[in-house]
């Protein structure tokens, strides 16, 4: 099992856009608000999710890079 060390903020920012593309999904999927609340409030949960998983992606590739190359130094 490989280990990746991610700081408080970083492991904070994955989670969060994480969950904001789960609600944005749940949503959409979900009967409890107005057809047109529903679409709009699903729909900018979900591109924000996705916008944000772009940044997030770099921040673990990142952190994986770092440690690989400190893998190879030691």
């Amino acid at each position: 099992m490989r280990r990746l060390d991610l700081s408080f903020s970083e492991f904070g920012f994955i989670v969060t856009t994480r969950a904001a593309l789960g609600a944005g999904v749940g949503l959409l999927l979900a009967r409890k608000l107005g057809r047109r609340q529903q679409r709009s409030v699903g729909a900018a949960l979900v591109a924000i999710g996705a916008l944000t998983t772009i940044p997030a992606a770099f921040a673990l590739l990142g952190a994986r890079r770092d440690e690989m190359k400190a893998g190879a130094a030691a």
